[in-house]
């Protein structure tokens, strides 16, 4: 991972300017990126590390420089000894990293608006200066942001301002920076941000674990005509995200996405709900259970039932990496607006994604030519 230091100077140098920096999603894209980049660790669960993105163009990890806004005070080093105190990450990652996550960290300037009292346009305006001010000082040929922040509920309707994701969004926009959501949060989707984008723009709400399951058995039940009767689950979680899901509206925000799954490869939303239960003790780790009623011939019923026991940010820092990697490169070649090719990768894919995990993977593999293409 580059710095501003580093002998890396010659090539172009890429900027992922994190939403939530020092959350436990962030620090561990930073320390993971390092980590591959020095050949400390394998780049496991990162797509763009396998055969089909070569050549394609995509930055590479040691060019990428990080920095961000967050209300967090705890520095990127401390954050790392604690996700490896949980077992996150490796034990002496932290150390070996230490340098790079001080670099990081460094960049990471003051978010909000929490108690601010300027106005949006004013905290847009600053906002979009600590990006482009990034940008400049670290002589980077371009920047994505990327929300990793912690869940917001909806916004009420009849409010007249900007949630803090939309705020953020505008910024990005303003200072010329492609644009990723990897949360929930209402981001580009919000009336007053509305297209069309000068830059490329990508998805909402990552999806990382339950959700990833659905998109592969919901085309299962569908094109083996099984008549789906309920489709119940749970989440346990703790950290940042449990605190967050544990108000009902933010929940409801998460959850949407995953109904939304269902009623894409089902064509209905079947009767059952999931619960989102904030278990502060399990730290950054989540289990996710399903049970799915279902019917077959002569109308036997039956039962599925998964258990989906991970690490949230260890499933969704190679994903973000990807995705910066893969937006930077479509910036550079002139793409803009959605790119509905990275469904693959949301619950809340951009209109024109398909809805099948197989499909998604499919159209994911066509951008991958694209960006080949336009690289020779």
């Amino acid at each position: 991972m580059a710095t501003s230091s580093t002998s890396a100077l010659a090539a172009p140098r890429t900027g992922i300017w994190l939403i939530g920096a020092r959350g436990s999603v962030g620090t561990t894209v930073v320390a993971g990126c390092a980590a591959v980049a020095a050949g400390l660790q394998p780049a496991v669960g990162m797509v763009t590390h396998t055969p089909s993105f070569a050549d394609c163009g995509l930055p590479d990890l040691p060019s990428l420089v990080f920095g961000g806004h967050d209300v967090a005070a705890c520095p990127l080093p401390k954050r790392a000894e604690q996700l490896a105190d949980q077992g996150v990450l490796p034990h002496d990652l932290p150390h070996a990293v230490r340098a790079e996550l001080a670099a990081a960290d460094a960049e990471i300037r003051t978010g909000g608006p929490l108690d601010d009292l300027r106005d949006d346009h004013e905290l847009i305006s600053a906002f979009a200066e600590d990006i482009a001010s990034f940008r400049m000082r670290n002589n980077l040929a371009r920047c994505v942001v990327v929300n990793v922040a912690s869940t917001e509920p909806a916004p009420l309707a009849g409010d007249d301002r900007l949630p803090a994701s939309s705020l953020y969004a505008a910024a990005a926009l303003r200072a010329q920076a492609a644009y990723v959501n990897f949360t929930p949060s209402t981001g580009l989707h919000h009336p007053a941000l509305h297209g069309p984008y000068e830059v490329p723009v990508a998805g909402r709400d990552g999806k990382t674990g339950q959700t990833l399951l659905r998109s592969v058995l919901g085309p299962m039940f569908a094109q083996r005509a099984l008549t789906v009767r309920s489709w119940s689950g749970a989440n346990l979680l703790g950290g940042g995200d449990g605190a967050a899901l544990a108000d009902p509206d933010a929940a409801a925000a998460k959850n949407a996405g995953k109904e939304r799954v269902l009623a894409d490869t089902l064509g209905t939303v079947p009767e059952g709900v999931v619960h989102i239960d904030d278990v502060p003790s399990m730290g950054d780790w989540k289990t996710a259970w399903d049970h799915i009623a279902f019917e077959g011939f002569l109308g036997t019923r039956m039962v599925l039932q998964t258990i989906w026991q991970g690490c949230d940010s260890a499933l969704a820092a190679p994903l973000v990496l990807d995705l910066a990697r893969i937006v930077a490169r479509a910036h550079e070649v002139g793409l803009t607006g959605p790119l509905p090719e990275l469904g693959f990768y949301f619950k809340d894919p951009d209109p024109g994604a398909p809805s099948s995990l197989a499909a998604q993977y499919a159209a994911l593999l066509v951008l991958a030519v694209r960006l080949r293409v336009a690289k020779a």
